[in-house]
């Protein structure tokens, strides 16, 4: 338990370069801002939001505010269900969480016949359950012995993300950016893939590995983060799109922002989830290349990856993201400078227009729209954190005021598809209930148990012995769902622990001769198997319900016997093909 307490110190110095805590909204009180009516108007804008798309538009995946009726766009898997359903748990409700969770258990199905984005269903879906899963317990839910190394959420986090893996069965390891759900990857799907839709894949799939036991996962996303930094230029840079079979850069604009964006993110965070030094060196690389090629003024430009000169002066609302960023690895100076920067052109627009000429200081035609996107908010929460500074707040105080101004309708908040003129756009992003609405509450919400600093924490018994939850230092995966860090120490079996179940299960079976199964240890390609066993064994761990009709994990796009019972023995996976 102390050892526990010790690590966990240590990602919490990680987490933040905290200041000591400044009494409630003092600096705020100064200047005017009452932080608790901001935090209500920010729950009463969620529910706005959230009971429209229950009511006009479950179970499709988003709401169509103008219309008042729902589509699917990401797949059709009620996304924005999903997506809200931590939200609801840091507002507080937990008797919507607990129906919510029921409800996707019965409701979700991943055997279907779609065409998804692996990067999407990633941070979205896998993201948003593997979050809901860790935070279910705190939310009241009636969690199964084995939680937090199992449970019907991570079940349906490690099915979703199993259909993703068949887009990683590449020469160079780097996914397609494209998989069906039921077939894997098309035939003739473009190979063409952006930098992020490759290297935002560690915070997830790492944190399925740890809890799952099955470290397909981690290997995969550390296989292509790796290739992303094998096919860096001589000066240090990655471009936006590559070719994921030849590993030639399409794309060679090199920038912070579009396409890119997520996979420093994922470095960072990784770094911190995993404490894993390599991760922090090959982010600090880029910052430098970053630093000494794209940086003018605080701001960053796109640039020719392989020269260094300027592609395009823009900047774009995606790249917000950034000063939150820096905070994370204590550049606080740095990062408020550019964060100001970026806080002067959402005062010129009352949004952050998709993109913006820096040295004309106005949008760029066609791209003059603000989809409620939680970049600078998001930036905001983290440098709040840092410094107390009340400008911070003063950012939420204008986007709670615009949004509610300029998109609120009567059936939610639209996408605001032109700031020049304030025309609507009839979509609702599932980002909006995910991140834009939890960002800014808490902001506001100073309190808040992700804000945590470690003072408090529950302790869990699970099967592998104690461990420590709920200590704060939550990492936000890049749809801002939270992961908690430590439970990626809750499920580790020892080694030895481990042959010793094996050689007990193997002697337990020689003296049975009835039929094989293969227990399989995935290597990246989905093939390697160690000794086979006969099966005559339960097919379920007890108090674990499995829906028959979801197995056809194939691990390759060609066709692959059909797995079909799972028999966990201390986190080992046995899977049946026969």
């Amino acid at each position: 338990g102390a050892a526990m307490l010790r690590s966990l110190g240590s990602f919490l110095c990680l987490w933040a370069l905290r200041l000591p805590v400044a009494p409630a909204g003092s600096g705020a009180a100064a200047r005017g801002l009452d932080v608790a009516s901001y935090r209500e108007r920010v729950r009463a804008m969620f529910y706005h939001a959230y009971e429209h798309y229950l009511e006009s538009a479950f179970p499709y995946d988003e709401l169509r505010p103008l219309t008042c009726d729902g589509q699917d766009t990401w797949g059709s898997f009620s996304l924005t269900l999903i997506d809200a359903l931590d939200t609801l748990l840091i507002l507080g409700n937990v008797s919507e969480f607990q129906r919510v969770v029921n409800v996707l258990q019965e409701g979700v199905d991943f055997d279907i016949d779609v065409n998804a984005s692996v990067f999407e269903t990633n941070i979205r879906v896998v993201g948003g359950l593997l979050s809901a899963h860790l935070l279910s317990k705190k939310a009241g839910v009636e969690v199964e012995a084995g939680w937090p190394c199992s449970g019907p959420l991570l079940r349906m986090a490690e099915e979703a993300a199993r259909k993703l893996l068949p887009a990683f069965q590449t020469p160079t390891g780097m996914p397609y950016g494209t998989v069906n759900l039921l077939h894997g990857v098309n035939p003739g799907e473009t190979p063409v893939t952006c930098t992020a839709g490759i290297g935002t894949f560690i915070v997830e799939f790492a944190t399925l590995s740890h809890l799952t036991g099955d470290p397909v996962f981690e290997d995969v996303a550390r296989k292509a983060l790796k290739a992303l930094w094998k096919n860096r230029s001589d000066i240090g840079l990655v471009g936006n799109h590559i070719d994921v079979i030849t590993a030639k850069w399409v794309a060679q604009d090199a920038g912070i922002g579009a396409g890119v964006d997520s996979y420093f993110e994922y470095l960072v965070k990784g770094a911190i989830l995993l404490q894993d030094k390599e991760l922090m060196s090959m982010f600090l690389e880029y910052n430098k290349a970053i630093k000494n090629y794209t940086k003018f003024d605080d701001w960053y430009l796109w640039v020719q990856m392989y020269k260094g000169t300027v592609s395009m002066p823009v900047f774009q609302s995606l790249e917000a993201y950034w000063p939150g960023l820096q905070s994370l690895i204590g550049d606080v100076d740095n990062a408020m400078r550019t964060f100001l920067n970026y806080y002067t052109v959402w005062k010129q627009f009352g949004g952050l227009p998709e993109f913006y000429n820096i040295p004309q200081g106005y949008t760029v035609d066609k791209r003059e729209g603000y989809p409620l996107r939680p970049e600078l908010i998001e930036s905001a929460m983290y440098l709040y954190r840092a410094t107390r500074d009340p400008t911070l707040l003063e950012l939420g105080r204008d986007a709670v005021e615009s949004i509610e101004k300029i998109s609120k309708v009567d059936c939610g908040f639209a996408t605001i598809k032109d700031l020049r003129d304030h025309r609507l756009d009839n979509r609702m992003e599932s980002f909006f209930l995910a991140e834009t609405v939890k960002y800014l509450y808490l902001l506001f919400d100073p309190d808040n148990f992700i804000h945590n600093d470690g003072s408090v924490f529950d302790v869990v018994t699970t099967p592998y012995g104690e461990c420590v939850l709920n200590a704060g230092g939550f990492v936000f995966n890049t749809e801002a769902h939270p992961i908690d860090p430590a439970a990626l120490h809750c499920c580790r079996k020892r080694k030895e622990e481990q042959w010793e179940v094996e050689d007990l299960m193997r002697e337990f079976y020689s003296l049975k001769k009835t039929k094989k199964f293969t227990l399989k240890r995935t290597s990246n390609h989905g093939e390697g198997e160690s000794p086979k066993y006969p099966e005559d064994a339960p097919s379920e761990k007890s108090g674990e319900k499995r829906n028959s009709k979801k197995n056809s994990h194939s691990l390759l796009s060609c066709p692959s016997p059909s797995f079909n019972s799972k028999l966990a023995v201390l986190g080992q996976v046995f899977l049946d093909n026969t």
